[in-house]
């Protein structure tokens, strides 16, 4: 059997994830995966506890630090798993803190602006901890709209532990644009951010979150790995047989945080093969100009597509309020629904794939990850035009 070349054209590909990665980022790793460091064996194959893994977990720990400019009050880990085991992992872990630091069980605040911060809500409350909502945006605007944190409930400063939001929800296409003031988080209540889909596409002040839970496989990585940031005072746990007291749930021992920031990510068998893509796409993006850089593409991105859909509005209907719409996953539809399979036929032949909107809300996403290109936007841009004017 002969040797595949590891090569492909590129790809005008804009699924919602796993998502499009780097091509030299997937060369370099299929090599590594045969042979690493010049040993007969592949980076998937070695020990997680290995000095070659350790390096890989460290490697990529300083390269998010740099990227980000994470401050030395934050810790920075590494989980199995993604977004859903990352939202469960939270409400153990930091309602956990909040009876080590009060001696009280505490309850999470909700802000459901879409489908995966309702899904972390509800988790929440399955898995057995008080929850408030403080903002349920579905009713008002089916998760098009984020209104002014001054219409939003108040938190309950003597009990809560956290504030829990989805920054960036990639199946309604809305994007948190800034993040609640201390005029509206009280002092003690540690703002948490789910930021799957828009983990380095934009900077952050990292100091104003008090942790930052991030699967890889939408805009930095494979499936199977998550990145989390955590304010060190967040760590510790009441010890289990207070939470076991006050009707705490213990985090299973893989997702305690303590535990696992300890071992340096491997307390268990990280998936070091998915750290090393991890750390390679990172690489690139410290090489190609860092956060700033990367965000001014972003920005460009994002704003030829919503120009070139807007121009339109007797064919195309984007639902997402204006001021809060995501630079990474563009939402919308046809106003003519009984062209969609049209539209994505004709974009297939262009070669412009995984346009096709999340099965809950129908119609088209394009979604404009870091690895999308400008030169991919242009194309779909193009396609839009042609596609209105019926050419």
């Amino acid at each position: 059997m002969s040797a595949k070349v590891l090569d492909r054209e590129e790809p005008n590909y804009f699924g919602a994830g796993p998502a499009i990665l780097p091509t030299s980022v997937l060369q370099e790793a299929a090599y590594d995966l045969i042979s690493y460091q010049g040993e007969n064996v592949g980076i998937g194959e070695i020990s997680h506890r290995s000095k070659p893994a350790i390096k890989v977990i460290d490697d990529t720990k300083a390269h998010l630090k740099e990227l980000l400019n994470i401050p030395d009050t934050h810790e920075v880990f590494f989980l199995q798993g993604g977004g859903t085991s990352g939202f469960s992992s939270i409400a153990y872990n930091l309602i956990a803190n909040y009876a080590a630091k009060t001696g009280k069980k505490g309850k999470g605040a909700y802000a459901v602006t879409g489908s995966w911060s309702k899904k972390s809500a509800e988790e929440a409350v399955r898995l057995g901890f008080d929850v408030d909502v403080v903002v349920d945006t579905k009713a008002s605007s089916k998760f098009t709209a984020i209104p002014p944190y001054s219409e939003w409930k108040p938190i309950d400063a003597e009990n809560t532990s956290f504030l829990y939001v989805c920054d960036n929800e990639t199946v309604n296409g809305t994007e948190f644009q800034d993040i609640p003031s201390a005029d509206y988080i009280p002092e003690g209540v540690e703002l948490v951010a789910d930021m799957s889909s828009n983990i380095l596409s934009k900077k952050i002040d990292v100091a104003k979150y008090g942790l930052i839970m991030a699967g890889a496989q939408k805009n930095v990585g494979l499936a199977g790995i998550t990145i989390y940031i955590i304010k060190k005072s967040l760590i510790e746990h009441a010890d289990d047989a207070k939470l076991k007291e006050l009707g705490i749930p213990l985090a299973p021992i893989a997702f305690h945080y303590p535990t696992v920031i300890a071992n340096n990510s491997a307390y268990n068998t990280i998936p070091i093969f998915t750290t090393h893509i991890l750390k390679l796409v990172l690489a690139k993006l410290i090489a190609s100009g860092g956060i700033e850089a990367i965000q001014k593409i972003n920005e460009e991105k994002a704003s030829l597509l919503y120009t070139a859909l807007d121009q339109y509005p007797e064919v195309y209907t984007v639902p997402v309020d204006p001021k809060v719409r995501s630079k990474m996953n563009v939402v919308f539809t046809l106003k003519d629904d009984s062209k969609d399979g049209v539209f994505i036929s004709d974009a297939a032949e262009r070669k412009l794939t995984g346009l096709k909107g999340h099965r809950s809300v129908g119609g088209m996403r394009a979604s404009i990850y870091n690895a999308v290109s400008l030169d991919s936007v242009k194309l779909l841009v193009e396609f839009i035009h042609e596609f209105a004017k019926g050419e």
